[in-house]
């Protein structure tokens, strides 16, 4: 058998083992970034006081006052999660947390770039980069935007 055959049927493996497990890396990586935001909002709710005392005194965010920010980023942080987790509007729902995460490095981005916080600058790089890929592929094979789409907006071939 010729090297070459060999070479591409091993690289027909890996595809093979590799699109199979696309949609569990999809549904992990929307369940994995939902939490992360999941968690912010619920901590946000836990102590409405301590919410907008951060937000008035150290999240400065350029274009709302701080008690409409505490708000819309609490809601943020709570409702594009579950969707993002149902894969319900995915990727609508990525590109709204998307926002919600740019809105949080923007307004403490002078907390998170003082010494010590380089650390949470770059989580929220990574949340900002699974996201985006999300947002650019879809939520995959296992949620509710492919069962739906399936049932009630069969693609034309």
């Amino acid at each position: 058998m010729k090297i070459a055959t060999v070479i591409g049927r091993l690289l027909g493996l890996l595809d093979t083992i590799l699109d199979a497990l696309q949609p569990l890396v999809a549904l992990g990586t929307r369940w994995w970034v939902s939490w992360q935001f999941l968690k912010s909002g619920s901590l946000k709710l836990s102590d409405w006081d301590m919410t907008l005392a951060l937000f008035r005194d150290e999240y400065h965010t350029p274009l709302l006052s701080p008690g409409l920010a505490a708000v819309v980023g609490t809601f943020g942080e709570l409702f594009f999660p579950v969707l993002l987790i149902l894969g319900l509007f995915g990727r609508a729902a990525a590109v709204g947390l998307f926002a919600v995460n740019v809105m949080a490095v923007v307004s403490y981005a002078y907390v998170l770039l003082s010494p010590g916080f380089e650390g949470a600058v770059g989580q929220h790089y990574l949340w900002g980069f699974m996201l985006l890929v999300l947002a650019v592929y879809g939520p995959g094979r296992l949620s509710l935007d492919r069962w739906v789409g399936s049932r009630w907006f069969p693609r034309r071939n």
